[in-house]
């Protein structure tokens, strides 16, 4: 749309920034040097990639957000409206506030996807037992892993908590 900028890739980083496909951007978006964005991801109105960011497929950036350099956030995440994510946005996660902290799953997103109550009551008791749970978070991860490894989605999240990044992860918690 308007005003959008991209930026390309630089030889102290991947040398490419890398936009897939279906994408919408919003008048003012900004795309920083070396990000790699998915599919069907949706940028609104001057959203912000900081370098190196990136962003998995179906993911919907709210106006004004911005995510911070080398930040991630997975697939089928939802960025509330002037957010400044300067932590990693686990997947089908929603987060907003500034700071943005994780608020519970992309609930709206799921529905659009085509996923029934059960399902969704699962992923919720997943991200409940994950983020809620008694213990360390390093045991809560293990606990979830065993109880869950049958859903795609819960088992995405995992790999991308324990795939780690050079951010840490946005958690209800955080301030």
């Amino acid at each position: 749309r308007e005003h959008c900028t991209f930026n390309r890739g630089t030889p102290q980083g991947t040398g490419v920034t890398v936009v897939g496909s279906n994408n919408l951007f919003m008048t003012g978006a900004h795309v920083g040097h070396d990000c790699v964005v998915g599919d069907n991801v949706v940028v609104a109105n001057n959203a912000t990639l900081g370098g190196h960011a990136q962003v998995g497929d179906k993911v919907f950036l709210g106006g004004l957000c911005a995510v911070h350099q080398n930040g991630r956030v997975g697939q089928g995440a939802i960025i509330g409206g002037l957010a400044a994510v300067t932590r990693d946005v686990i997947p089908y996660g929603s987060a907003w506030g500034n700071h943005a902290r994780l608020r519970g799953l992309n609930l709206i997103g799921l529905k659009r996807k085509g996923y029934g109550k059960d399902q969704v009551r699962r992923l919720l008791a997943a991200y409940r037992d994950l983020f809620e749970g008694e213990g360390e978070f390093a045991g809560r991860i293990d606990g979830v892993e065993g109880r869950y490894a049958d859903l795609p989605e819960i088992m995405e999240i995992i790999a991308f908590i324990r795939d780690g990044g050079r951010r840490p992860l946005c958690l209800p918690n955080a301030e």
